[in-house]
């Protein structure tokens, strides 16, 4: 029987074979990965939904494949003694795809087979819930046809954002893993940022254009292909949010949160959005319309070995300065670990990309298409700043933060970029404005 490559939603219509988890005359199991597939959204794990013997592997690494052409063919002789009898003999392929965080897909009006116990979920809701150690029977479910979906499973242990770390709720039953679902863990991945060490008298190394950093490259040239941008740059005295970053850092620990800058700088991003709705808007030339979006989902550039990854905190208006701080270093560790869904990293409404921890007075960050604005955020620095103190100029310290923000000037003016700039330069520079606006609302 052939395993083809599933509808994966959003768009996609063909993926890059990243990696072969399985190789010709392994017995696999339901639910085993096979292949690593990167989409110009996500990196994705497609497991099996049937166990067998892997007769034929399609296609190299490095290669396209398009939905609904075979990755894999099984011969059911030989499967795995260890594979579920209860696990339907057609899995629908749309909910077979993610990896260990993933978020399934559901076409209309299907169903699932139901597990031992009777409970309906897909197999990436089942691996996050064995991974969590939540017993899927306790989860109250809100799917079609009583199925448990992964936002039932989040909700059922009150987190925003789920994952491996997130430790079972009070009362809640943990279990153990078999040693036969022990993983045997994955070779390191190679990265284009760290070839191979040279070979005596090798002149020149040859590293395949493909993957991410295709995908990177992609996206950067449609954005200056498209966009007119220009970069409009201020300074900020940020003395006030650095000591009470460090102030609230212990806080934010006993919560296991590591609070950096980011979360205020997206607090003060968000003011400046609703005071300036088409920075928070799309073009749609087709139409003929900006599009001005009433969300606010902001994408935090991630830096990784594989190259610049973007995951969007949601809805972050609605969120606290721990809970975007939370959002922000799980999507992180998701990003750095290859293990971001696509729903981590669609929708977003504005970039904000930062590399104040790296270094450098000032860069000019390309629009991440087709968003309107992109904030760069750069490095503090204490230098000698003049402040009237009791009606007198005098020179004292400070913390001084660089901030460039490049806008398509198709859409958004200078004048109207400046202002957005010096209202969230406003908000970081005196946090006493952004929690007035917290208590407001």
């Amino acid at each position: 029987m052939e395993i083809k490559l599933p509808d994966i939603g959003e768009g996609v219509h063909e993926g890059e074979i990243v990696r072969w988890l399985v190789k010709e005359g392994d017995a696999i199991k339901v639910d085993q990965p096979l292949i690593e597939i990167m989409t110009d959204k996500a990196t994705l794990e497609i497991p099996s939904p049937h166990a067998g013997t892997v007769k034929k592997v399609y296609g190299k690494e490095g290669d396209v494949i398009k939905v609904g052409q075979p990755v894999v063919s099984l011969s059911e002789e030989g499967a795995s003694a260890g594979a579920s009898k209860s696990a339907p003999s057609t899995v629908p392929m749309r909910a077979s795809y993610a990896g260990a965080a993933g978020q399934a897909a559901q076409a209309p009006g299907q169903t699932y087979a139901a597990s031992p116990g009777n409970v309906l979920a897909t197999p990436a809701t089942r691996r996050l819930a064995r991974d969590m150690g939540v017993d899927l029977g306790q989860v109250p479910a809100s799917g079609p046809a009583g199925r448990v979906t992964k936002e039932d499973l989040q909700r059922f242990i009150g987190a925003s954002a789920a994952g491996p770390q997130v430790p079972a709720p009070h009362g809640m039953r943990r279990r153990e893993p078999m040693p036969a679902q022990a993983k045997t863990p994955a070779a390191p991945k190679p990265s284009p940022l760290k070839p191979s060490p040279l070979m005596p008298g090798q002149r020149e190394t040859l590293i395949p254009f493909r993957g991410i950093r295709k995908k990177i490259a992609e996206g950067m040239t449609k954005s200056r292909g498209t966009i007119p941008e220009f970069t409009y740059v201020d300074e900020c005295d940020v003395t006030e949010l650095v000591q009470f970053r460090a102030a609230a850092k212990g806080v934010a620990e006993k919560e296991g949160v590591k609070l950096t800058y980011l979360p205020f700088i997206v607090k003060a991003v968000i003011k400046g959005l609703k005071e300036f709705p088409y920075m928070n808007s799309q073009l749609d030339e087709q139409n003929g319309n900006v599009v001005l979006k009433n969300y606010y989902n902001i994408g935090i550039a991630v830096d990784t070995e594989q190259g610049l990854i973007v995951p969007v905190v949601k809805d972050a208006d609605k969120k606290s300065i721990l809970e975007i701080a939370r959002d922000v270093q799980v999507l992180a560790e998701k990003a750095r670990a290859g293990k971001l869904a696509l729903e981590d990293m669609k929708d977003g409404t504005f970039t904000i990309t930062n590399a104040g921890t790296i270094g450098g007075m000032l860069a000019t960050p390309i629009i991440n298409w087709p968003e309107v604005a992109i904030l760069g955020v750069h490095k503090i620095s204490k230098r000698p700043v003049v402040k009237t103190i009791n009606g007198r100029d005098e020179i004292v310290p400070a913390d001084v933060l660089w901030l460039s923000v490049a806008i398509d000037h198709r859409v958004v003016d200078g004048a109207m970029g400046a202002r957005f700039l010096n209202v969230v330069m406003e908000q970081i520079s005196n946090l006493k404005l952004m929690f007035l606006d917290a208590i407001r609302l």
